[in-house]
């Protein structure tokens, strides 16, 4: 299935809609439907009414108690599995402001234990210097950016958290990439060979020339086993479904097993980095 992202927008209210109708075809009333789910009637309402997102499993449970057919079934699973996924436009995202993004990733950052990153073109916030920090996000609205700036730079404390490991994948033109001043990346790399030395902290980088992949490839990271994010130019996708974070967790552990970390990585960083203040 391919789905657009003015689907995405659309398809919690859908489903919402379908499984009503569903119940009401069925001659079923909310109360009916929710013994024979197990659920509360509650739920139901607020499922219906598009108030909640209900789960994989909620749904399969609302269409065994419906007796739906298995067409129907898997029509609406489909649709139940496009609601996992959120689509977040760039552009949205600077008219409701850069400061509510800061404050959504905190969250879910608090709420996470064991995070991996594969960063295709860039240096992700979390890892990266003011200098590279400001000069990323330069697209943004101007009222915007110093209090943007300041967010993402106090995020980078969860890296001090000891609990939480992270694993960071960078392709070796993510290292390279220059989007600031040559001793501003010179500066940036040593940022990354030192944060790799930290115990919670694993920093690989994939050289050019090792083919790890025969698939197009994308940024993405992944929060435990629960949450994951595709990035792109004109947004980012987020994906709830457990299929979906599973198959990205796949994908990642194959790219971990081709990248370089430890010394070998803070060799070649250290190389890269001398040729930028060379």
């Amino acid at each position: 299935m391919v789905i657009q992202p003015d689907q995405l927008g659309q398809s919690g209210l859908e489903l919402a809609a379908m499984l009503k109708h569903l119940r009401k075809q069925a001659g079923l009333s909310g109360v009916r439907l929710a013994v024979r789910c197990n659920m509360s009637q509650s739920k139901i309402s607020r499922i219906e009414g598009s108030k909640v997102r209900p789960s994989l499993v909620d749904v399969e449970q609302i269409l065994k108690g419906l007796g739906v057919s298995p067409a129907i079934a898997a029509e609406v699973m489909a649709l139940a599995r496009i609601t996992q996924t959120e689509w977040q436009g760039r552009r949205a995202l600077h008219r409701k402001g850069l400061d509510k993004k800061q404050l959504e990733l905190a969250g879910v950052e608090a709420a996470t234990t064991d995070f991996r990153y594969f960063l295709l073109s860039m240096v992700t916030g979390l890892l990266a210097t003011p200098e590279y920090v400001r000069e990323s996000i330069v697209d943004a609205p101007p009222a915007q950016q110093a209090k943007a700036v300041a967010m993402k730079l106090e995020r980078q404390a969860v890296l001090l958290d000891r609990l939480k490991s992270f694993t960071f994948i960078l392709t070796e033109q993510a290292v390279r990439y220059p989007l600031v001043t040559p001793d501003g990346m010179a500066m940036q790399i040593d940022r990354l060979a030192s944060l790799s030395r930290q115990a919670n902290i694993k920093i690989g980088v994939l050289p050019l020339g090792v083919k790890f992949s025969s698939t197009p490839l994308s940024t993405f990271t992944v929060y435990d086993d629960r949450l994951a994010t595709i990035e792109a130019d004109l947004g980012a996708a987020v994906f709830r479904d457990p299929k979906d974070v599973r198959s990205l967790l796949d994908r990642f552990n194959r790219y971990e097993s081709y990248a370089v970390f430890g010394d070998d990585a803070r060799e070649l960083l250290t190389r890269w980095a001398w040729e930028f203040r060379r």
